[in-house]
């Protein structure tokens, strides 16, 4: 089944404690089920105390087990260039 990615869910610091972040995530997850996805998933670094706690608050579990690869500048050109197999 298709799933849904939430990438940089940001509230500005001024904002935060209102219940913004929760009403974006919950909005969000309601799209996943609407859409028939099976998982909701999101990143966040691994030294973002609050932004961890606020995904385990909402339920979510860290997926220890994956680690994420990233291609950016002339590795990403490079990978570009390969022919098709």
């Amino acid at each position: 089944r298709p799933g849904m990615y939430l990438e940089d869910l940001f509230v500005l610091p001024a904002a935060r404690g209102r219940g913004i972040g929760k009403q974006i995530f919950a909005h969000v997850a309601r799209l996943a089920v609407e859409r028939e996805c099976g998982r909701m998933e999101g990143a966040v670094r691994d030294w973002n105390e609050p932004a961890i706690g606020f995904y385990k608050k909402m339920g979510a579990r860290a997926m220890d087990e994956w680690t994420v690869y990233r291609l950016t500048g002339e590795a990403l050109r490079d990978a570009a260039r390969v022919p098709d197999e």
